[in-house]
């Protein structure tokens, strides 16, 4: 199983009491006030271990409590303080708080931290408090507690191209082929249930390639576990779409990917794809690959035609990866937040919101950013592609929407910038 999200509770350590102690030696009747301070509490430290790539070592521990610092002693001697309790997460951790869900981090690169819990300050001892009117006191300081708090953890692979495609597309047997990567391989749907990791070397260079399993349409609302895949997505700076050859309509297919990207999240709308039209292998697909291949040009896609299971076409498909990634602008630079130094990126909100306003007689529209991104991104001149359009209006509860607010067949119904006719 592939460990990608877990609740954790941290608890940082209590400071070290101050003492109240005076100095007693002999032939000094009124030695001073001489109680020392406690020393720190331990802070609880999330730190990037790249030997980690998965969270499944949370599996057997959730708890991590860090030690107490010492309480103070004689002689104005300084308790000990408590050492910080590293806590290693692989690359690619987000980090939120569980109660309000707030995005602390995001811990990238290897050695990239942060404190999530601080240790309590140590007590003061009462030789702090001595002075000109109280040359003798009698009391000190206790440690500060620590603090406590649970915290989610959430992976999201680090790769540079994501394959994408509907399920049994042969995604997992594109890795297999060009990379160092064994995933499970059988001719059913829904064979990868974790995403693989797969490196690939062209010349003097490598990449790594993420194999996420088969979307499905409501990917985006986590349905077939849509939203345990899709947020390994948002890391890759190239999506490779593969349309499965064998199947009935692979443009279609490729537009319910695309609309459950942009559903899920607007900045993989803009992603750089390359499309990829598997299975050539076969007779069916290669009966269709011209007019596909004729369709996405007609649209400005480029689209190769390989077939995975026989490796045909794959050279020329990593050729083509590697000269578009050298080709792509260097990633942004994460703006450096506030805590830690460390940067934090801005995660967009999983929200589907939309408004339903009636316009005149029969005529109503429908806004909301994710719902007008799905149909613009929609082939309506596929009748399937139509279909599925209309199931994912059913699927986020627009459809039912509309007919609360009276809509009745034949009616007009705007989404953006496409009029439709209601129909049941």
């Amino acid at each position: 199983m592939f460990f990608d999200e877990v609740k954790i509770f941290v608890q940082s350590g209590k400071g070290g009491d101050g003492i109240i102690t005076f100095r007693r030696e002999k032939y000094v009747p009124r030695g001073g006030p001489n109680g020392g301070d406690g020393g720190r509490g331990g802070d609880v430290r999330l730190q990037v271990n790249p030997r980690h790539r998965t969270l499944i070592h949370f599996k057997k521990r959730a708890h991590f409590v860090a030690a107490d610092g010492k309480r103070g002693g004689a002689m104005n001697c300084t308790g000990r303080s408590a050492d910080t309790l590293i806590v290693d997460v692989p690359p690619g951790t987000i980090v939120r708080d569980a109660e309000s869900g707030e995005v602390l981090a995001d811990l990238v690169l290897p050695g990239d931290s942060l404190v999530v819990a601080k240790g309590g300050r140590g007590g003061r001892g009462n030789q702090n408090f001595a002075s000109s009117t109280n040359q003798s006191p009698h009391y000190a300081e206790k440690g500060e507690p620590g603090e406590e708090r649970w915290i989610k953890l959430e992976l999201r692979l680090i790769a540079d191209i994501g394959i994408v495609g509907v399920p049994n597309a042969g995604k997992s047997t594109l890795l297999s082929v060009i990379s160092n990567a064994r995933p499970k391989i059988a001719p059913y749907p829904f064979t990868t249930l974790e995403p693989n990791l797969g490196v690939v070397t062209y010349d003097d260079r490598d990449l790594t390639f993420a194999d996420i399993p088969g979307l499905i349409e409501g990917a985006h609302l986590g349905v077939g576990l849509g939203h345990a895949f899709l947020r390994h997505i948002r890391r890759t700076r190239l999506l490779l779409h593969l349309l499965n050859g064998a199947n009935e309509n692979p443009l279609a297919d490729y537009s319910q990917i695309n609309a459950e990207l942009a559903l899920y999240d607007e900045t993989l709308r803009a992603r750089p794809q390359l499309v990829v039209f598997n299975k050539l292998d076969l007779p069916e697909a290669q009966a269709r690959w011209p007019q596909v291949e004729q369709e996405l040009r007609a649209r400005g896609v480029e689209a190769l035609a390989i077939s995975a299971a026989t490796q045909q076409g794959t050279r020329e498909l990593v050729q083509r990866v590697f000269q578009m990634m050298s080709e792509l602008p260097p990633p942004p630079t994460p703006e450096a937040g506030q805590i830690g130094g460390l940067p934090r990126y801005g995660l967009p909100e999983d929200d589907i919101a939309f408004k339903i306003n009636q316009e005149g007689a029969g005529v109503f529209r429908v806004t909301g950013k994710r719902i007008e991104r799905a149909a613009a991104m929609t082939y309506w001149d596929y009748d399937e592609a139509v279909m599925r359009f209309q199931r994912v209006l059913e699927i986020i509860g627009v459809s039912a929407a509309l007919k609360e607010a009276g809509v009745k067949v034949g009616d007009t119904v705007y989404i953006g910038e496409h009029e439709l006719e209601w129909t049941d």
